[in-house]
């Protein structure tokens, strides 16, 4: 394995190892301000991690972005993870993990109950209005971070528009993308490194963009990296800790509530979706909705829309609408037990099962992807699916904007294939303008993250209650 220092003759100094109380303070500051979907979380921890406390390089970041979007599950999560992992071990990756999705779903949890509680209240709707619209701001200003750093040459911008084509307009499923960026990436590593080999992932990533020798580099040339070195006995007992913490509950689940019981249904059913969730929450939202409405009966029309309303103002991973679902789950068949009990319980068994493999995931795979490196070919397939993952965060974007600002979104399909258009007498001014005045916010004047949404829901509920 060649090391970043290699690279340069005199790489600028790093500080110490973080202590662990320290790292605890910066994954629950991650947890906290994590909002905007997977494009401004990843945005927010390279602020944090590369630029602000150089605790990873760009290359070892972008390495990792690379893996964690190849797996199912939010990949926002599984970074963090994956960073915590490299510098405490298993300790750090999973108070990384805990801390990133806690305060979500704590949130999450709190807006299940307002939301069977006072859902049709006019001022807590308003704020949610508001803070819809000014995370579309967030978005995109994470979309242009995001792509600054991954596009870096022609042929990566080129691999974002055809991303962005296959999905939005093509409507190719997120995984055939990814792999046929991987594809390209590998064999274009051969045919032409030079276009390869420049978008963050080479040898020369650190220095080329930007960064500088960081703790885990430091660690890394002082041999402090043996856990993340791969080897059998490892990976046997990864396998034999995780797969019974995540798959033991459920099946005691089975053997005591039988398998029509609602909580046998919601471990079951929320573990293969742990499994098949590439592309995080858009990419699942239709299949989860069709079996929690007509499936299961979970839920009523339209209350998935609702949910994932309420994921996207809250921070950590959208995935954590599916808390939502589990909780309306439980709460409407409680069968004996307090509704708001059940739904609690409930939430908690659906966010243990969505979570649980994210750890394995990393724990397993992450020593074998530290070890391939040095790898040309490996490190521009994940340069090439980096670069489609922008134009797949576009293709979000645009989604999200369009069901921000329109209040009606129709399909413009051609042989079965075709773009979702907006219905242009469908522009509701307010979210319009909102979304402009964060974005202006933001982008113009630097105001941050947090304030930008604050001013935005006291800027809805004064727009509702002056337009009624």
């Amino acid at each position: 394995m060649t090391s970043t220092v290699a690279e340069t003759a005199s790489p600028e100094p790093t500080g110490p190892v973080p202590s662990f109380a320290e790292g605890l303070r910066v994954w629950a500051r991650i947890g906290l301000l994590s909002f905007g979907g997977p494009a401004g979380q990843i945005a927010l921890m390279h602020r944090i991690l590369v630029d602000e406390r150089r605790w990873i390089g760009e290359q070892r970041f972008l390495h990792a972005l690379g893996y964690c979007t190849l797996l199912p599950g939010p990949e926002a999560q599984q970074l963090a993870t994956y960073v915590g992992w490299l510098l405490h071990r298993t300790a750090g990756g999973l108070a990384a993990g805990i801390l990133f999705v806690l305060p979500g779903a704590l949130v999450m949890l709190g807006l299940s109950i307002l939301y069977v509680l006072h859902r049709d209240a006019p001022l807590v709707d308003a704020v949610f209005f508001g803070v819809k619209a000014a995370v579309l701001a967030v978005v995109v200003e994470a979309l242009l971070r995001i792509g600054r750093r991954a596009l870096k040459n022609r042929a990566m911008a080129g691999v974002a528009v055809a991303a962005f084509v296959g999905i939005y307009v093509l409507n190719i499923p997120f995984p055939a993308i990814v792999l046929a960026a991987g594809l390209l990436g590998w064999f274009g590593s051969k045919q032409a490194p030079h276009l390869f080999a420049a978008a963050g992932h080479g040898a020369k990533g650190v220095v080329a963009g930007g960064g500088s020798f960081s703790v885990v580099d430091a660690m890394f040339e002082r041999g402090e990296l043996r856990h993340a070195q791969p080897s059998r006995a490892a990976t046997l007992r990864v396998l034999a800790t995780w797969l019974p913490l995540w798959l033991l509950p459920v099946a005691a689940l089975w053997l005591l509530t039988g398998g029509d019981s609602v909580w046998t249904q919601i471990g079951a059913f929320f573990s293969g979706m742990a499994v098949v969730t590439f592309g995080g929450a858009y990419a699942v939202l239709a299949y989860v909705a069709q079996a929690a409405v007509e499936g299961f009966g979970w839920l009523a029309p339209g209350e998935m829309v609702d949910g994932l309303g309420l994921a996207e103002t809250t921070p950590g991973p959208l995935i954590m609408v599916l808390q939502f679902v589990g909780f309306l789950a439980a709460y409407r068949q409680a069968h004996g037990l307090d509704p708001m009990l059940a739904g609690c319980l409930g939430a908690l068994l659906t966010t243990w099962v969505t979570f649980a493999p994210c750890f394995l995931w990393i724990f397993l795979g992450g020593p074998y992807v530290e070890s391939l490196r040095s790898s040309k070919a490996l490190s521009a397939a994940l340069s090439t699916i980096t670069a489609a993952i922008v134009g797949v965060i576009f293709n979000l974007t645009l989604w999200f904007a369009l069901h921000v600002l329109f209040h009606e979104v129709r399909p413009f399909t051609v042989a079965g294939i075709g773009p979702d258009l907006p219905v242009l007498d469908s522009l509701d001014w307010r979210a319009t303008l909102l979304s402009i005045a964060a974005l202006l916010a933001m982008l113009r004047f630097g105001i941050g993250m947090l304030p930008t949404l604050a001013l935005s829901a006291v800027a809805a509920v004064l727009l509702v209650t002056l337009s009624h």
